[in-house]
């Protein structure tokens, strides 16, 4: 699996390097289609914070996003949390994955590439210990219909800010396209706009 490691307002120390393509690399063992690994650290400039250092990690192959992002102490900790979290990432994904090839005679090693799935691109952490099986399904509980006028990016923010939601979705009166603008983690606001 190829490994690519960055970072924002921490350094990588050679030893944090070792640790990270010694614990992420050895992730694709669990599921061979695994290609690549993106592991980035932050770390909080706020001196109150406890857990200041952050360890997103996104994995991808064949078709399989899996994504996680845990806080710690320190980067060591953090990257031995993100392994356990994929773990269990993973396996939940492998037990799909044998539930839908289970009858075909197919095997997750050695079988035919697995179907597309309708669900969203990424995978992300839940804290599942013993299996997929006695997890459910993520079912819709909620539905709202609203008027989507279009709007300018700024006035979108303005909007989701004064409702005091994360995110708002809207026209985007400059491209004419479907579009959500989202609050960041680091407090700004992303913009993501449909391609053309």
């Amino acid at each position: 699996m190829e490994i690519s490691i960055s970072s924002r307002h921490t350094d990588i120390t050679p030893g944090l390097e070792e640790v990270v393509r010694s614990k992420i690399g050895q992730l694709d063992r669990y599921l061979d289609d695994l290609d690549t690994a993106e592991v980035h650290f932050d770390e909080a400039r706020n001196p109150r914070i406890v857990d200041r250092e952050t360890c997103e990690v996104t994995l991808t192959g064949h078709g399989h996003h899996l994504r996680c992002k845990v806080d710690a102490p320190d980067a060591f900790t953090a990257v031995d949390l993100a392994e356990a979290k994929l773990e269990r990432q993973i396996r939940k994904l492998r037990t799909r994955l044998q539930n839908r090839h289970r009858g075909r005679g197919d095997t997750i090693r050695t079988g035919a590439a697995p179907e597309p799935q309708p669900a969203p691109d990424a995978v992300d952490g839940s804290d599942d210990v013993d299996g997929a099986d006695d997890e459910p399904e993520l079912q819709i509980v909620k539905t709202k219909r609203f008027h989507l006028g279009p709007l300018t990016p700024a006035e979108a923010a303005l909007k989701m800010d004064l409702m005091g939601h994360g995110f708002f979705f809207f026209i985007n009166s400059t491209t004419g396209r479907s579009a959500v603008v989202y609050r960041r983690d680091d407090g700004a606001v992303g913009l993501i706009d449909e391609a053309g």
